[in-house]
């Protein structure tokens, strides 16, 4: 098993340095490396993983004894969903980068028409393999399951890579940073070495279509890049799994499901978070967009940070003092998913926490007594506390038996009772009713029967009102029944883990969808450089925006366990 691990390791790792290799020649020496060479060479290495992962779905899984056990721990459902999502996304980034390379064929390679669409053979077969198949504790062909598993994990990491680095994409949106500088300063556009690229003599027709096709592929661009990351934390698993056999006592025999029971202030604080910082990214996206881009704009969404990360930070410190309260046992036995967890959370907080000290270093060194600059120093202080605590707060939390699920179907039980006593009545009325239409009635009173069906309507809708309002009463009390059942320490364990679940996707939703001030203020650019700035936001940005998913993940977690 260890040579397995070792052999398989060493080939990831010469796959990931010779993608390296040409991925940083590309960069530095464009002239002798060109996008296209490391597209052809991504695309060798996804045919590889495509036949693979056709070998393994057709064959290796389908040999007896191939899989006896299986990880309830690995790939739980908002994993596999967010592969679901993330996958479907990046297939419509590559469909609008085939539209946009057809309607500029005239300068562009054919290369970039052949390599999204193997790209999204690959993450369809990619897509469909983890779906199905992320819990599997394989036990036949070790060795050459491992080699696959790690050189599909290398070939993600590598697009991971080009998608940080590529140039095309930094050419948009250097353009734009240009334009909203311009609009600012007045300043003439500076040069730089990325813009001697000869897409930009590639221009996109005055066209709609184009444009869509433009504007659509800058939009969905982060998710390819999480698209990468999740695969790879999915199919490590899969590699620590490889002939594993887990004994009865790894088996939970209670599995804690999701249900919205005994949260009232988390969600309502989470929903009035997510809304303001729906309201403010808006405004931030037309004003950094337009002509009228403003430093208010900047102290307005710096504002938005300040106010809601000591909450976030509060509730986690909160959380993890309960945590060192309750009498929850520590879970022991050996888990390589909630390893990997730990890992990635503080791994990928590594990329805002070092974005934030640089930012700190250049407000402390020029002018920290400015408004705008004290608001960015107070929101880069703000975030590594922040994601320290949130940290300690998910990790702890993943390390904590769940909770016995107490008997709470009792408070559903007279529910029926009456669905079926309001039943009874009704059929009554209706067999009474028919019996006086059968029996012959004098012609006189023909009016006053009318007069009776009405009234008979009216109560019948009266009634029913009065049954849909003692239903929804009903549903009130159990709710709250359930929610008061829940011993403090539980109540406010799930309020702080939905309230954080809730701050931590729309902290996703702004930076993904464009929001990107630390581009735009131009403080740490003209502090550190161009290229150093770019460079460090490049390799940090992504790894935020990675952790902000991967935390949604974590605390759905602590809220299903306790």
């Amino acid at each position: 098993q260890k040579a397995g691990r070792l052999f398989s390791g060493l080939l990831a790792m010469n796959v990931v340095f010779l993608g390296s290799a040409f991925i940083s020649s590309m960069i530095f020496n464009h002239v002798a490396i060109t996008l296209a060479d490391v597209w052809i060479l991504l695309s060798i290495l996804k045919v590889l993983c495509l036949c693979w992962l056709i070998y393994y779905l057709l064959g290796t899984s389908r040999q007896p004894h191939a899989v006896l056990y299986r990880d309830s721990h690995a790939g739980p459902i908002w994993i596999r969903g967010s592969v679901l999502l993330f996958g479907s996304f990046s297939i419509l980034l590559n469909v609008f980068q085939i539209g946009y390379s057809a309607i500029l064929i005239q300068c562009k390679s054919r290369v970039e028409i052949v390599f999204p669409s193997i790209e999204i053979l690959f993450i369809c077969t990619q897509a469909f393999f983890l779906w199905h198949h992320s819990k599997d504790c394989v036990q036949v062909q070790h060795n050459f399951t491992r080699c696959g598993l790690m050189l599909t994990i290398a070939t993600n990491l590598l697009l991971w890579l080009l998608a940080v680095t590529n140039d095309t994409i930094h050419v948009e949106m250097e353009s734009q940073l240009r334009e909203v500088e311009q609009r600012l300063s007045g300043k003439a556009p500076f040069s730089h070495p990325c813009l001697s690229n000869d897409t930009t003599s590639c221009t996109c027709p005055n066209t709609t279509l184009c444009k869509v096709f433009q504007k659509g592929y800058i939009l969905l661009y982060p998710f390819n890049t999480e698209f990468c990351l999740v695969c790879c934390s999915v199919l490590y698993v899969m590699w620590k799994n490889v002939g594993r056999r887990i004994s009865h006592h790894h088996v939970p025999h209670i599995k804690p499901k999701f249900k919205l029971q005994g949260v009232v202030f988390g969600p309502l604080l989470g929903v009035i978070a997510i809304i303001s910082g729906i309201c403010v990214f808006m405004v931030y996206q037309v004003q950094a967009t337009g002509s009228t881009a403003s430093r208010q704009v900047f102290v307005m969404y710096y504002s938005y940070y300040v106010v809601l990360l000591p909450l976030m930070s509060m509730g986690a410190v909160i959380g993890t003092i309960i945590h060192a309260l309750e009498k929850r046992e520590l879970d022991t036995l050996k888990n390589p998913t909630r390893s990997l967890d730990a890992i990635l959370l503080m791994g990928a907080a590594l990329g805002q926490i070092g974005m934030s000290y640089f930012s700190i270093v250049a407000i402390v060194a020029t002018d920290p007594r400015d408004l705008l600059n004290s608001l960015i120093l107070s929101q880069s202080v703000l975030l590594i506390f922040q994601n320290i605590t949130q940290n300690v707060f998910i990790i702890d939390g993943l390390h904590r038996q769940p909770f016995v699920a107490a008997t709470e179907a009792r408070h559903t039980g007279h529910a029926g009772q009456h669905a079926v006593a309001s039943e009874l009545p009704g059929e009554e009325e209706t067999t009474t009713s028919s019996k006086q239409e059968h029996t012959p009635m004098p012609p006189g009173k023909e009016e006053e029967m009318k007069e009776e069906e009405i009234r008979e309507a009216h109560d019948q809708r009266s009634v029913s009102m009065l049954e849909l309002g003692q239903e929804i009463r009903k549903v009130s009390i159990s709710y709250i029944q359930s929610y008061s059942h829940l011993s403090w320490k539980r109540r406010v364990l799930r309020e702080i883990s939905f309230f954080l679940v809730l701050c931590n996707i729309i902290l996703w939703v702004m930076p993904t969808f464009g929001a990107h001030p630390v581009f735009e203020n131009g403080l740490e650019k003209s502090f550190y450089g161009y290229s150093t700035w770019f460079a460090i936001v490049n390799f940090g940005l992504p790894l935020a925006v990675f952790y902000r998913m991967h935390s949604v993940g974590g605390l759905l977690e602590v809220y299903v366990t306790a």
